[in-house]
């Protein structure tokens, strides 16, 4: 079928015939990516059947990997660059007198994440099956993704993601291998075999039916598939044979109603209890049916129980899938029969945890009281937990109960998710050094006293494959014909570019790459928004979710300052500058949705200013996701990486866009902290207080945002400046934003940076003006990227927590 151009073309015109009844110059664009794809995964499914045979005994341990999140972009592309198709079909579908970017187009993007949780998942079962490394992904099949933004009047309007509208190629259901999940009901104590056994009954049961993806690895051969679980009412619970009584007929719509709510939206609305629930359910169904799916692999291979850590390494990314731990011990005991202690031990020798965050609100608690009424037997293995993990810590002399209190899996009536990750698994790790470090000092300090041999830190990383080859593919060629292919699987060979850095011609090409997606991305904008951007202006980007420690407010502040600037002097001698923002509100998170109406009122208000001579542009690019992701990063001049120090536990655009060639501008934060050891301070626009300095402000309290506006002139023409006409539509939030900096003292010090940050900018505009500079620097960047990849983190994985040993 791709064994030649001829063949892809007879095929292709043989599914559209035979499928859409019409020869193939009448299909639609959508009829011919749905047959290309399904011909692709009927290609994937061969070279997977092929292969069994040569994968079984590579390793005996097979990698689990539990997230709440997979946030893939569209995969043909991808697919097609792994399985070493891509040229080949590209110029098959050319001969057909068919555009290949216009057929991708038509592929919608599955709605299975929201930021960089989901995106880093994406990227790391993308290296495992490029490593060779067995591996199930492990996630939830939502029927709609988080929402589709729209912006209107400036502010952010959420729609339905109804990404399967379309039919879906990329997926194969497997009824054969349901399982039943259980909620509510009540647990009993029988005596057996002088043992006691709990039973659960009376509970509502929910089937859990698997979606298989297909997860391509590049040279290594290996397909591993993402296991996507979807709620279903189980068929008993369906009498057909009473379809014809009208109210048992809506009961039975209402009941199928409520179970298929437990898959049907990514992050479901939590401000209400009936959403918290929601979410709990959630979560437990992800954790249940993966764990019993595991169970029942292993006990194929007819081994005791003991052996199960050395066939299977669950990993949960996040404190979402922490279920797993008291639901693998639910399953151990109750279903198989172990008593706890050995439950305990094998459940402590496989599970390995990631933590992604310090901010309190997201180390997940929930009250004990739903989780007992929603889940009774795992609230009572929790409490047993609880209790024995108290005494445990006593044994080893921890004895003062404030840290005992501290160290508990249940606290105050709630229930502690991370506090339970790090006591049972066998591995704890941050995901950047600074953050690491933070868990050990601060975070989890109690924890890394009692256990300091789990805690280990992997710096994240990115598929190169994607964010370079695939996104960036004239980039991509300039290395290749620079350095040779190795650096598409062995990304450390980008340092090889070094030499390049005083190579004229190179780094005229290097320039040429980067005007070019500049240029693409201005006829992007310019179609899609009507707003026409110069290509030669600096192009400063900040693109991820909108959050106040990611300090969006900050870069528009500094926008204001730049605006009023060229109002007092439109003549003013500067670059022009492009300000392009990309970034989803958590629907109920009210402050940043202020931020985003600001941006755009900004925006607004500028772009129509003639007085400016189209010196400064601000865009607010609408529905960030992975596709628009594609085509921004490859044309990103600067990148913003201005998250308050301590805050943010790593971060992957800084990867993606260094990888690419920009610039960051940047605190002393996440991975910016190794990047900027990687690449030396002269190539990074550092600025702002340290994680450090932050942490000493929370603990004595004596910062004053009042103050440092007093003390900052410029901050105080700009706040002054936002209640002023030009920016009146944004008055309300305007407000409120101004209340969050001064009467609630600017929780996330963004007046406290704000001048370090305007001598950041500056340096970055002198910095640019020398073009030649400018391009060593960003050479630099690129060649030195190569440690920022999925492949080396999963490698780290493998060696330092899954204890995989990898081929070659």
């Amino acid at each position: 079928m791709f064994g030649s151009k001829e063949s892809i073309r007879k095929e292709l015109a043989h599914r559209i015939r035979t499928t859409y009844a019409k020869p193939f110059r009448e299909a639609t664009n959508n009829e011919i990516y749905q047959c290309l794809s399904r011909m692709i995964m009927q290609e994937i499914g061969e070279r997977y059947a092929d292969g069994l045979d040569l994968r079984k005994g590579l390793h005996k341990r097979r990698v689990y990997y539990f997230s709440m999140e997979y946030l893939l972009g569209k995969m043909m592309t991808l697919h097609l660059q792994n399985l070493g198709l891509k040229t080949l079909v590209i110029d098959a579908l050319d001969d057909m007198g068919l555009d290949y970017e216009v057929i991708r187009e038509s592929e919608m993007e599955a709605g299975l994440g929201n930021g960089g949780l989901g995106r880093l998942a994406a990227c790391y079962i993308d290296s495992m099956a490029s490593l060779g490394i067995s591996a199930c992904g492990c996630g939830i099949g939502y029927r709609h993704g988080l929402f589709r933004q729209k912006i209107v009047e400036g502010e952010q309007i959420e729609l339905p993601d109804q990404w399967l509208k379309e039919s879906f190629p990329w997926d194969i259901r497997h009824l054969d291998d349901a399982v039943d999940v259980n909620f509510y009901g009540q647990v009993g104590v029988d005596y057996r075999e002088g043992k006691l056994h709990f039973r659960h009954y009376d509970y509502q049961t929910v089937r859990a039916i698997p979606y298989y993806m297909p997860i391509v690895g590049t040279v290594s051969g290996q397909i591993n598939m993402l296991k996507l679980w979807s709620a279903d009412l189980p068929e008993e619970d369906m009498d057909y044979s009473q379809f014809g009584n009208m109210h048992l007929r809506t009961q039975i719509r209402e009941k199928q109603w409520q179970v298929e709510q437990i898959t049907e939206f990514l992050y479901p609305d939590d401000s209400q209890i009936e959403g918290r629930i929601l979410r709990l359910k959630q979560q437990y169904f992800l954790s249940s049916a993966g764990v019993q799916s595991i169970i029942r692999d292993f006990k194929k291979e007819e081994l005791p129980f003991s052996e199960l850590p050395k066939h299977a390494a669950i990993h949960i990314n996040d404190t979402h899938p922490v279920l797993v731990i008291p639901e693998l011990m639910r399953v151990l005991m109750d279903q198989e029969n172990l008593d706890w202690d050995d439950a305990w031990a094998i459940t402590l020798k496989t599970v390995s945890y990631t933590n992604h965050t310090i901010m309190p609100e997201a180390l997940e608690t929930w009250p004990l009281d739903m989780m007992r009424n929603l889940l009774p037997r795992i609230t009572m293995i929790i409490e047993e937990m609880n209790i024995r993990t108290n005494q445990a810590c006593q044994e080893k002399g921890y004895c003062d109960p404030n840290v005992l209190q501290r160290l508990g899996v249940v606290q105050n009536g709630m229930v502690h998710m991370a506090n339970l990750a790090v006591a049972y698994s066998y591995s704890v790790n941050g995901v950047a050094a600074l953050h690491t470090d933070l868990l050990k000092t601060k975070v989890m300090a109690d924890f890394y006293q009692v256990y300091p041999d789990k805690f280990k830190n992997v710096t994240n990383g990115i598929n190169h494959r994607r964010w370079v080859s695939c996104a960036n593919p004239t980039l991509c060629r300039l290395i290749t014909d620079s350095i040779g292919e190795e650096w598409k699987n062995e990304a450390s060979h980008l340092v090889d570019l070094l030499p390049y850095t005083e190579d004229s011609a190179f780094k005229e090409s290097f320039r040429k790459v980067k005007q070019d997606n500049k240029q693409k991305l201005t006829d992007y904008i310019l179609d899609t928004m009507d707003i026409k951007v110069d290509p030669e202006s600096i192009f400063d980007v900040q693109i991820k979710r909108l959050h106040g420690y990611k300090r969006q407010l900050m870069n528009i502040l500094h926008i204001v300052n730049l605006y009023l600037e060229l109002k007092d002097n439109p003549n003013l001698d500067v670059h022009p500058r492009t300000f392009l923002f990309g970034a989803k509100a958590a629907p109920s998170y009210y402050f940043a949705k202020d931020v985003i109406k600001l941006i755009n009122t900004v925006a607004e208000t500028i772009n129509n200013d003639t007085e400016i001579n189209d010196l400064l542009k601000v865009v607010f690019l609408e529905d960030y996701r992975v596709s628009l992701a594609e085509r921004i990063i490859p044309a990103v001049d600067v990148s913003e990486q201005i998250s308050t120090a301590s805050k943010e536990a790593s971060g992957t655009g800084n990867m993606k866009m260094m990888m690419n060639g920009a610039l960051t501008i940047g605190t002393l934060d996440g991975a910016n902290v190794e990047i900027k050891d990687a690449v030396g301070e002269e190539n990074i626009f550092l600025f702002g207080l340290t994680a450090d300095e932050v942490m000493a402000y929370y603990q004595n309290g004596s910062y004053s945002a009042m103050e440092a506006m007093i003390c900052n002139p410029v901050l105080q023409r700009v706040l002054a400046a936002l209640d002023q006409g030009a920016f009146h539509k944004a008055q309300s939030a305007i407000h409120n934003i101004k209340n969050s900096l001064l009467l609630e003292n600017d929780q996330y010090f963004v007046l406290k940076d704000f001048a370090s940050y305007q001598e950041a900018q500056k340096r970055v505009k002198a910095c640019y003006r020398d073009q030649d500079l400018w391009t060593r620097k960003a050479i630099i960047n690129v060649a030195k990227s190569g440690y920022f990849t999925g492949d080396r983190a999963i490698r780290e994985y493998a060696k330092n927590i899954w204890n995989i040993k990898l081929r070659g």
